[in-house]
């Protein structure tokens, strides 16, 4: 009897409905028959991570971020160079440079899996690490929706052109965050996740001495703020990491706005929120400063909102068994 060559293919298309549960659209209660410990799973392995990585939150933060922006919600960002499976990852492109926390990913993934076997997507596991990351750093949760599955592509030039740079002034953030129906509402709460974690000097350090070459420092920055800066970054010092937020480092609070307001935002992406006098989204800055509980509301209806960019959903994509590459096609020997 001669093989089928479309057979394998069609295998993988009854693998992939196989897997886990199916949805329309994404729900906040998508696992609790199949998983219903999965959101304490995810958040034991982040607490664990947090004792000796206090940045880990916001590693898996950022990676939520990231991943949302280019190809939407569907664990693109996290896929690793492969020839065989012709992905040139993500984290390649410029506004993932130095990206981390691939590891802490990976630990969740495989207690997950322990579980729950071949269930849960790796989109879905950074939604949840993310909720788990601002919870577990003093923030209030919000009702994570569920149901996304992995893609099998990654997108480069993806990534070069529509991730938010931190030397961008507001009108490009803004242009970039429409992009994706996210308005500047959406921009200043989410920029607001920059109230914890780290950045290397690279990516502030013209603001201290040549900003836009004008060969002196951005006169948005306050002097004091700036000796401080200067210190943390020597001359060949472009790796050294400084706290975005200077006030509460470790802490998810309203901190962040109220350094805006003080001209000690880090990144010119940061401070270009509130200066110069008269920003469109200064308004917003205000209200995040003057209540934390505002914030707090705001930043998670805006990450309910970024999570449902674009997801894979039903017998779209895949539950990918390592989140850094996809799974492979079946082969004779698996059948």
């Amino acid at each position: 009897m001669a093989f089928n060559k479309a057979l394998p293919y069609i295998l993988l298309a009854t693998m992939l409905i196989a897997a886990g549960p199916t949805a329309a659209q994404l729900s906040p209660t998508f696992y609790d028959t199949t998983c219903p410990n999965l959101s304490s799973i995810v958040e034991d392995v982040v607490r664990q991570a947090l004792q000796t990585d206090a940045r880990a939150g916001a590693k898996l933060i950022r990676f939520h971020f990231h991943d949302c922006f280019v190809n939407g919600c569907d664990g693109s960002v996290l896929l690793e160079d492969s020839i065989a499976d012709g992905i040139d990852s993500e984290q390649n492109a410029r506004g993932n440079e130095g990206i981390q926390g691939q590891n802490i990913v990976a630990d969740i993934k495989t207690a997950v899996e322990n579980v729950c076997p071949n269930l849960v997507s790796c989109a879905d596991i950074l939604a949840i690490a993310s909720n788990s990351s601002v919870v577990l750093a003093g923030g209030r949760g919000w009702e994570v929706q569920l149901g996304r599955r992995d893609g099998r592509i990654a997108n480069r030039s993806g990534a070069e052109s529509n991730l938010p740079s931190p030397f961008e002034p507001l009108a490009n953030l803004t242009a970039k965050f429409a992009n994706v129906a996210l308005n500047s509402t959406d921009l200043v709460a989410l920029s607001g996740a920059h109230t914890f974690g780290r950045s290397r000097c690279q990516f502030f350090q013209r603001r201290l001495n040549d900003f836009n070459r004008t060969g002196m420092p951005d006169p948005s920055l306050d002097p004091i703020y700036r000796d401080v800066l200067l210190e943390a970054c020597p001359q060949g010092g472009d790796n050294n990491r400084v706290n975005l937020d200077p006030t509460t480092p470790d802490e998810f609070d309203n901190n962040y706005f109220t350094n805006l307001q003080a001209n000690r935002g880090l990144l010119t992406s940061d401070q270009v929120l509130f200066s110069p006098p008269g920003a469109a989204t200064a308004g917003d800055v205000d209200r995040f400063a003057a209540s934390q509980e505002v914030f707090f509301d705001a930043f998670g209806a805006s990450m309910i909102k970024m999570g449902n960019i674009s997801p894979l959903t039903a017998t779209d994509g895949e539950i990918r068994l390592t989140c850094s590459r996809i799974n492979p096609f079946p082969t004779l020997a698996d059948m």
